[in-house]
C-alpha cells in the first residue's frame, strides 16, 4: 500500500483533529473525482515504520488518523488501523468508496462509505449517496447530517 501525501484536517471527521493519509492506486474510477491522480500506483510505501514516524511527529497534535482510500487492499487498511490502535490512543477512520462495511469494522471509529456520484453530490449535500458512520460500542450511527449544517 502506498500513500501520496498527508495533512492535518478538520472537516473529514467531525469534532476530530485528523491526520488524513491519502492512499493511492484507487480502483473506483469515480466520475468527477477530486483527486484523480490517486488512481495511479504512485507514492511512498505506507508501512509500520512510516506510521511510527507519523505518530512520533503528530500524535500530540491530532485525535484521529484517517485512511483516505485503500479500497484495492481492504485487509492492508485494516492491518494499518489495527497497528494505530495498538500503538496509540488515537481514533481511526477510513474513507472508502465501497458500499459495505469492511470485514473488521471494529478496527475503526469512523467509516465513510459510498463512491462519489456527481449528480448526488458530496457529503455536504443532502442528496448524497455517501454516508459517514461513527461506531459506538458495537453499533454504527449514521452521522452524515452533521455535514449539512
Amino acid at each position: 500500500m502506498k500513500y501520496y501525501n498527508y495533512d492535518i484536517v478538520f472537516q473529514e471527521i467531525p469534532d476530530e483533529v485528523t491526520l488524513a493519509i491519502n492512499l493511492t492506486h484507487c480502483p473506483n474510477l469515480c466520475e468527477g473525482c477530486h483527486s484523480p491522480h490517486l488512481r495511479e500506483d504512485i507514492g511512498e510505501v505506507l508501512d509500520f515504520p512510516t506510521l511510527d514516524r507519523l505518530l512520533a511527529r503528530y500524535a500530540d497534535d491530532i485525535t484521529c488518523i484517517c485512511f483516505m482510500g485503500g479500497d484495492r487492499d481492504v485487509q492492508e487498511v485494516e492491518r494499518l488501523a489495527a497497528y494505530v490502535r495498538e500503538h496509540s490512543d488515537l481514533k481511526t477512520g477510513w474513507y472508502s468508496g465501497r458500499n459495505e462495511m469492511p470485514p473488521h469494522s471494529n478496527l475503526f471509529d469512523f467509516v465513510k462509505l459510498g463512491p462519489y456520484i456527481p449528480q448526488k453530490g458530496s457529503l455536504k449535500q443532502r442528496t448524497t449517496n455517501q454516508r459517514l458512520y461513527r461506531r459506538t460500542g458495537e453499533q454504527w450511527e449514521d452521522i452524515t447530517e452533521v455535514f449539512w449544517k
